[in-house]
């Protein structure tokens, strides 16, 4: 049975993202659609999964480049992503210990603007 492919436009309703970022996606090397003689694009049906899989990674932090190297270490079990690759646990610590470091950052920054929005004496608050 020939594998069944659809074109930007279909992976773009299908998945809700625009077609605009899965040829982002496509730059970045998450996606690799076949291309027609005519130059239009086709994409396997299955990679609507992988659209989803890749918009997951994206909300958890991840950047393109890491999403790149884990797409093909990974399974989805249900809702769930599953590793299959032994590296990938070491990777995503990493990816992990990274964002707690800019959460860090980010809440001694939020602390110090408080600081100074509270150091403000009352009556004289401009916005």
């Amino acid at each position: 049975m020939p594998t069944q492919t659809i074109r930007i436009g279909e992976l773009s309703r299908r998945s809700g993202v625009s077609q605009r970022l899965l040829r982002y996606y496509e730059e970045q090397g998450l996606l690799r659609p076949r291309r027609r003689p005519s130059g239009y694009r086709e994409y396997l049906v299955s990679d609507v999964d992988v659209v989803r899989r890749i918009r997951g990674l994206l909300a958890a932090g991840l950047p393109t480049a890491t999403i790149a190297s884990v797409l093909p270490c990974i399974r989805e079990e249900g809702e769930r992503l599953v590793p299959t690759c032994p590296d990938l646990i070491a990777q995503l610590r990493r990816e992990r210990d990274r964002i707690d470091h800019a959460i860090d950052d980010l809440t001694t920054s939020r602390r110090l603007l408080d600081t100074v929005i509270t150091a403000v004496p009352a009556g004289e608050v401009r916005t």
